[in-house]
């Protein structure tokens, strides 16, 4: 188990915790209320800071209730150990109706997991696969 030291600047919002035993992500909540107009990107703020350990990275990931029932996605949730700023949640919402987001309210969950760092090698060509270049939908769909 690795330990993640969590800085509640906002002491009105409740730190993050883990929903249930044997849960993968931690539930993060959003300081501030705002309405979330269809088609809108937003910036979340959290009011919590977070000292991931080196070698590891906290990974945000959409709360599946929002996503599933009122189409809201989380973007860009690469949280890495060196970070020590205000987590934000950059939020997009994909629906068609506004959504109110409440202070206080679980908006998104983060997975914090290890990291193996690859050494980076400049070459000239690459070995061909069976796949080659072969991309988006190339297996097919059946």
């Amino acid at each position: 188990m690795v330990e993640v030291k969590i800085h509640m600047t906002d002491k009105t919002v409740d730190a993050p915790k883990y929903a249930k035993e044997n849960d993968a992500a931690f539930d993060i909540r959003s300081s501030e209320e705002k309405v979330f107009r269809p088609g809108e990107k937003l910036i979340v703020k959290t009011g919590m800071r977070m000292a991931i350990p080196e070698g590891h990275v906290g990974l945000i990931w959409d709360r599946s209730g929002l996503a599933a029932k009122h189409s809201i996605h989380c973007l860009a949730g690469v949280i890495d150990a060196g970070y020590r700023g205000e987590v934000g949640v950059v939020m997009k919402n994909l629906g068609t109706e506004e959504f109110l987001i409440e202070k206080n309210m679980r908006i998104a969950q983060m997975l914090i997991q290890p990291v193996a760092t690859a050494k980076l090698t400049e070459v000239d060509s690459l070995d061909d696969t069976d796949r080659s270049s072969g991309g988006f939908g190339s297996t097919g769909l059946k």
